[in-house]
């Protein structure tokens, strides 16, 4: 949550057009493979729209996924601006300790400027192999990954790449990346609490794992488009923001529907280019959009498989809302009253069984074929009732997480983590459930079958973490300020 509101201002005195925004909403809401969580809209220095779509919330934290990157990107230009990395020395150099491992010389002339653009000579993402052969200490198993050509000549996706140049500011900095960054970026612009996924403990991994408000989203944006400037100061270099959202490796692949897509037009220091402007993303729809030939700033979150036609909705209906000059504004009280009351809709189900309430009050169910098909290890579902209602219980080996159903709308909860519950019956033999896991983009359809007593579980978008139900959520952390209220909501 922030410390600080950020200004406000009428889409029209601004020259946006209220009507593009509600047509933007309109497409989101019915696109079939869309869930939206949050928008945040500004322009000219100014929040000219913001909605989430309960039960996500403005003060709720959300995992970013690679939008991470682009922290992990400033917190290396707060260390070049003060002089504790130089671009162009090479990896190696941070590393004195694997000097006698690294002999592969594509791997010894990789320099800072190398990873920071992905451009580390790899032709592929080495994820897997680093972390295989050094979990101890993956920037080694990384520099044991040779490079295919030279590194700085082509352009690959590559998670180690972004981890080493986090590793690197850890280790000159002598803190982590959220300590780093507190008194140069975070409090300066009036970001609250965050949290960062560790591996190995004390050492956030900076290519992902990040978790933030979508506030914090929109500040990063608005500070980049204010060229490292904020409130009056300079608190990076604009040099380092010109460097790091200007095209160092080229990632097209020279044809039409490669000019189409906005992740061929060219990689930067963790930005990615796009057709209009530059931008941090992360998986499944976490969105930094900097637009500065429209003085505008766009952060989203949401939970979706098709990055690209998230992006062209907004091309579509966002960018020409953004006029030249202050419009009518006849539409903004509409839509200031719209992103007030924007939801999610609840399951559409009985919020009790329809008939034989006996048979499913302590039935229990098992994996549909022997084995749940969803990748986290769910081993059994049970059905319980009592004088307040209905509830579900996920059984992960001798963990249970037990989950209220039975009321209209959603229901919140803190275990297994802060999670919305929606569900019930949706005929007299099926029970669907759906989990939300507020601080990521993740939901768990749960669908239990009463006659042959089994269950199927589906995740909509997969968590890209490892781990059990209770670690999709923000890494626990010591915070300033309360947590979010944990109580029971209907939408």
């Amino acid at each position: 949550m922030s410390t600080r509101p950020l200004p406000v201002a009428e889409p029209a005195e601004q020259g946006v057009d209220a009507s593009g925004v509600h047509a933007f909403l309109d497409a989101v809401e019915t696109a079939s493979d869309i869930e939206p969580h949050s928008l945040m809209i500004m322009r000219h220095g100014r929040l000219v729209a913001s909605g989430w779509w309960a039960p996500y919330a403005p003060e709720r934290l959300h995992l970013l996924y690679s939008l991470s990157k682009s922290f992990t990107s400033t917190a290396a230009g707060f260390a070049v601006d003060e002089g504790l990395i130089r671009l162009d020395d090479p990896v190696i150099s941070y590393f004195p300790e694997f000097e006698a491992d690294i002999t592969d010389p594509r791997s010894r002339a990789m320099l800072v400027r190398h990873v920071a653009s992905m451009a580390s000579g790899h032709l592929a993402e080495t994820h897997e192999r680093a972390f295989r052969r050094d979990r101890e200490e993956p920037v080694r198993g990384f520099l044991l990954t040779p490079p295919d050509q030279d590194p700085g000549s082509v352009f690959a996706y590559n998670q180690p790449a972004t981890y080493t140049l986090a590793a690197i500011v850890q280790r000159v900095t002598g803190q982590s990346l959220t300590e780093y960054l507190r008194p140069r970026l975070f409090d300066p612009l009036g970001i609250g609490d965050v949290a960062w996924v560790e591996r190995p403990a004390g050492r956030e991994i900076g290519f992902s794992g990040l978790h933030a408000a979508t506030d914090a989203v929109a500040r990063l944006g608005q500070f980049y488009l204010q060229n490292g400037a904020w409130e009056g100061r300079q608190l990076l270099s604009r040099e380092w923001i010109e460097e790091a959202t200007r095209v160092h490796v080229a990632n097209d692949d020279g044809t039409a529907e490669g000019a189409l897509s906005d992740w061929q037009q060219g990689y930067a220091f963790q930005f990615w280019k796009s057709r209009h402007g530059y931008r941090g993303d992360g998986a499944y729809g976490q969105l930094c959009l900097v637009l500065p030939d429209h003085d505008a700033v766009i952060a989203m979150t949401a939970a979706t498989g098709q990055m690209q036609e998230l992006l062209d909705l907004v091309w579509q209906h966002l960018l020409p809302a953004l006029g030249d000059t202050p419009q009518p504004g006849g539409q903004d009280a509409a839509l200031r009253a719209r992103l007030a009351r924007l939801a999610l809709p609840p399951v559409a189900a009985a919020t009790a069984p329809p008939e034989r309430a006996d048979a499913w009050a302590g039935a229990e169910f098992a994996p549909a074929g022997g084995v749940c098909a969803d990748q986290r290890s769910l081993t059994g579902v049970a059905v319980t009732a009592d004088d307040a209602g209905w509830y579900v219980s996920l059984a992960e080996g001798d963990t249970r997480c037990d989950l209220r159903l039975g009321v209209p709308g959603w229901t919140t909860g803190a275990t297994p983590a802060p999670t919305a519950v929606s569900g019930g019956w949706t005929d007299p033999d099926t029970l669907q459930a759906d989990v939300l896991f507020l601080e990521t983009p993740h939901r768990l359809t749960v669908t239990c079958s009463l006659p042959h007593r089994t269950f199927t579980a589906r995740w909509h978008t997969t968590p890209l973490h490892g781990g059990p139900l209770s670690s999709v959520r923000a890494p626990l952390r010591d915070t300033a300020q309360p947590p979010p209220t944990t109580a029971r909501t209907t939408v």
